[in-house]
C-alpha cells in the first residue's frame, strides 16, 4: 500500500494568468480580458506546440480543423480590434476571413501560432491605450452594424477566443490519439 503522504512530484506549473496578478498598464475593468488572452497564448502553445503538419487540416468527426482554430483565434481578434476602434474591416481582412480553414500546405503550425502571439501582443497595447470612460460607448459590429459596445468587442475577443482554444484541445486530442 502506498503511503498517502507522499506526494507525486510533478513539476511545478506556474498559476492560471488571472491568478498572477494585474497586467502592468492595462486599465482595471480590462484586466478580465487581458488575462484570457494571454492565458489562450499559453494554452494553445501547450497544446499545439509540436503539433504535426500532417494534421492540421483534419477534420475528424467532418468539424473544423486545428488550422481553422488557429486562423480564427487570430482573425477575429483582428476583426474584434478593429470594431473596437470604431473602424470597417479592410479587404485584407475580408480575404482573411473568407479563407479561414482553407486548406493551405504552405501554412506551418509555427507561423499560426505566432500569428496570433502577434495579434495578442497588438491587442495589450491596444488595451493599455484604452479609457476607461469609453468603455461603455456604443460600438457596431459587420456589415449590418449590429449593436456592442467598447467592452463588450474586447470582452467577446477574449470570451471567444478561449471557447475556441477550448475546441481545438478536444480536436488536437482525437488526432493525436488517432495517430
Amino acid at each position: 500500500m502506498k503511503d498517502q503522504n507522499i506526494k507525486s512530484e510533478k513539476p511545478q506549473q506556474k498559476p492560471e494568468v488571472w491568478l498572477r496578478g494585474p497586467v502592468q498598464g492595462i486599465p482595471n475593468l480590462l484586466q478580465p480580458a487581458a488575462h484570457a488572452l494571454l492565458q489562450a497564448g499559453e494554452d494553445m502553445h501547450s497544446y499545439a506546440d509540436n503539433f504535426p503538419k500532417e494534421l492540421l487540416w483534419r477534420k475528424p468527426a467532418g468539424r473544423a480543423s486545428v488550422g481553422f482554430h488557429l486562423q480564427h483565434l487570430t482573425g477575429v481578434l483582428d476583426r474584434m480590434l478593429t470594431y473596437a476602434k470604431k473602424e470597417n474591416l479592410s479587404d485584407l481582412q475580408f480575404e482573411h476571413l473568407k479563407n479561414e480553414g482553407a486548406e493551405n500546405p504552405e501554412i506551418s503550425t509555427i507561423q499560426l501560432l505566432q500569428d496570433f502571439d502577434n495579434k495578442v501582443s497588438e491587442a495589450l497595447q491596444y488595451f493599455k491605450t484604452v479609457d476607461a470612460d469609453t468603455l461603455t460607448e456604443e460600438r457596431s459590429v459587420g456589415r449590418k452594424k449590429m449593436p456592442s459596445t467598447h467592452l463588450g468587442l474586447l470582452f467577446h475577443a477574449a470570451e471567444h477566443s478561449q471557447r475556441h482554444i477550448g475546441q481545438m484541445l478536444v480536436t488536437i486530442s482525437i488526432l493525436k490519439e488517432r495517430s
